[in-house]
């Protein structure tokens, strides 16, 4: 009985993605049950999952299992590619710069890196001398190979080799068995899993150096981080490679300089934004806008001050669990005030400021209000992380049975503006219940399932994102695309059960008792100030005629059209257009340069047979002649354009290239 027993249990039954099954040797190895499968591709496996979890191709089955092949094309595949793409780079730098230290080297999105413990910054040299080496690591086509031991023999094992910070890592693992990896020249403390070989990985590309603190703690040492990126072919390298060139010339922080339209200050502070008036002017149309559209949809405009008693934020929670986020305190009459975090508080006090009842819900309050977080310097960058910003805010208050239709309100709101600015690519997701987190489990069940609810009925697909919600409450979190497939958190809806319980809200009830409201937080656009910073990127500065600081330029070819220029000027300014007239005594080819170098969407030249007709020259940023247009025509044509907030221009869609006023212009722009 004992022999047919140990037969029985001799074989598994692995089971295959499309459902087919197949009895195996117990302690197979995932490769070679693909293979019993004959996977095609094999080249393109480099890894498995094993009943949902990522595993290495030589991880041994040891009892029934469903298995599926992970490829660079799915999420897993890339992480499992990268992260070893970080192991090959760190033993390339190993074998270059002995005495450098390992410690982490993740895969991010787009990429990987690797921060070693080094008594100098990397040169731009190294990186060339990393990339040769990697290429002959990766040429010897040596095997990933697991590794296990016990936390006390890893540490031993990495005390001895001089690495400290893997053994202080090691310190603080729970697990009974610690991994590491040989590649045949360096063994690496690392959970996995990892492609079979080091010649699995084919393009890779080393890209910057940056400083880290161990940790993410600027109490720590200081790191040396290199950041790189691979992919299967050269080609989707070099596609990769030309995307970050594009968005190198889209850095918001260069074109806000080169375009006057933001500016930072050392004496002002890090973080802190100071609006040109050009870019101040893409503000105006922004919330302009913003308030528009809020007073048609049923929102009541508030404001609230920038600074509230302490006490007020330990009544929302935000003192427990927001505080390393919050500016420090200050003492005013021996009171403590506190820089506001957030809206949320004010607005509550509001609704608090006299009874409610039923027939008043829903309510909605919109701000764009200004708050203050405390940002660590090493995570600033531009508008797009800033320690003061503008929120685009909204807190509705309502019954119960209203949330399911208030938030489809809410998401049908978000994608209105979206598509406005010319976002129309998006993902959402419900972000549930935190690790640190207030209110009962019913209450955040009640609120995720609300949310659910109204995305279903909005027929929007959705994924969640488990453990990402705020401390208050469950939320849909809306991450829209550029132009260069970007993605970027912007909106966000919050359902809140939490704060009407802590600030005691209530209403009248149509039994004429009292009943709790719910509360929802609402951004659309979330930071004025990231967004603009997205705007910026997403248009590389050239914005649609309607935000342009600058919506059209009158050139003169002679001092002769001067006081025709100027007049073509007065007459759009006096129809509300933001215009400026070039009359110095410059080439015609300077002067439409410097235009389309500040990116102005229209430039009207006038010349002598423009003068005599009372027409404009049309050309259209980008360099399109649209030929000549009375002024009145091209007057109605903005008009419609700025009205309907168009993203395409109304003048000169297609190029009206007629050979007289093109030959004409050729020869102005070479004066």
């Amino acid at each position: 009985m004992a022999v047919a027993s140990e037969k029985m249990t001799a074989s598994i039954t692995v089971t295959y993605r499309d459902g087919s099954r197949q009895t195996a040797p117990k302690g197979i190895t995932v490769g070679e049950a693909l293979a019993l499968k004959g996977a095609a591709g094999a080249n393109e496996i480099l890894a498995a999952l094993v009943n949902g979890n990522p595993v290495d191709l030589a991880y041994r089955m040891e009892a029934d299992a469903t298995i599926a092949v992970v490829t660079f094309d799915m999420p897993e595949g890339k992480e499992v590619y990268r992260h070893s793409s970080a192991h090959i780079m760190a033993q390339a730098v190993k074998d270059l710069f002995p005495t450098a230290m390992l410690t982490i080297g993740p895969s991010i999105e787009d990429g990987f890196y690797y921060d070693f413990a080094y008594e100098r910054p990397f040169a731009p040299e190294d990186l060339e001398k990393i990339e040769a080496r990697i290429q002959e690591i990766i040429g010897a086509d040596r095997p990933f190979r697991r590794m296990e031991m016990t936390p006390q023999q890893a540490i031993e094992f990495f005390k001895e080799r001089g690495e400290d910070y893997k053994c202080e890592m090691i310190h603080g693992f729970t697990d009974q068995t610690i991994s590491a990896y040989d590649r045949g020249g360096l063994i690496d403390l690392c959970r996995g899993p990892h492609v079979p070989s080091t010649g699995r990985i084919h393009a890779i590309k080393l890209l910057t150096t940056a400083g880290a603190y161990w940790r993410g703690d600027e109490r720590n040492p200081m790191l040396q981080r290199i950041y790189g990126t691979s992919f299967p072919t050269q080609k989707e390298l070099d596609a990769y490679l030309h995307k970050l060139e594009e968005i190198k010339k889209r850095d918001h922080r260069k074109l806000g300089k080169e375009l006057d339209l933001i500016s930072t200050s050392d004496e002002v502070g890090p973080g802190l934004i100071l609006w040109l008036p050009k870019g101040a002017s893409v503000r105006l149309q922004i919330e302009n806008f913003w308030r528009e559209e809020h007073l048609k949809q049923g929102y009541q405009l508030v404001y609230s001050p920038h600074v509230a008693r302490l006490d007020l934020w330990n009544t929302s929670g935000h003192t427990e669990y927001y505080r390393e986020n919050m500016f420090a305190p200050m003492q005013v009459e021996a009171t403590e005030y506190q820089l506001k975090p957030m809206n949320c508080p004010f607005h509550i006090m509001i609704y608090k400021s006299r009874l409610r009842s039923y027939r008043d819900l829903s309510l909605r309050y919109a701000e764009l209000g200004t708050v203050y977080r405390y940002e660590r310097s090493g995570v600033l960058h531009g508008l797009m992380r800033v320690r003061g910003f503008t929120q685009d805010d909204a807190h509705l208050f309502c019954r119960p049975e209203q949330i399911e239709a208030e938030v489809a309100n809410v998401l049908d709101f978000t994608f209105f503006v979206l598509k406005t600015f010319g976002f129309t690519e998006y993902q959402v997701f419900v972000s549930t219940r935190p690790t640190k987190a207030v209110g009962s489990e019913e209450a955040w069940t009640q609120a995720t399932a609300a949310l659910e609810a109204a995305l279903k009925s909005c027929d929007i697909p959705y994924g969640i994102d488990a453990g990402e919600g705020v401390f208050y409450g469950p939320k849909i979190d809306i991450k829209i695309k550029d132009v260069l497939g970007r993605s970027w958190q912007c909106s966000t809806v919050q359902v809140d059960f939490n704060n009407p319980e802590r600030f005691g809200l209530e209403y009248t009830g149509e039994d004429g008792h009292a009943h709790r409201p719910i509360m929802i937080h609402r951004a659309l656009m979330g930071s004025i100030e990231r967004f603009f910073g997205i705007l910026i990127e997403h248009y590389a500065g050239a914005f649609p005629t309607w935000l342009a600081p600058v919506q059209a330029i009158v050139i003169a070819i002679t001092d002769k059209q001067k006081d025709y220029a100027q007049a073509v000027a007065r007459q759009l300014e006096d129809a509300g257009f933001r215009v400026e007239a070039d009359l110095r005594n410059e080439k015609m080819g300077f002067k439409v340069r410097e235009a389309e170098r500040a990116k102005i969407p229209y430039m009207l030249v006038v010349g002598d047979r423009e003068l005599e007709k009372g027409e404009v020259s049309v050309r259209r940023r980008g360099g399109v002649n649209a030929g000549s247009l009375a002024v009145e025509t091209f007057l109605d044509l903005l008009t419609r354009e700025v009205k309907q907030r168009d993203l395409h221009p109304a003048v000169g869609n297609e190029p009206v290239l007629k050979g007289e006023v093109a030959n004409r212009s050729s020869k102005a722009e070479g004066k």
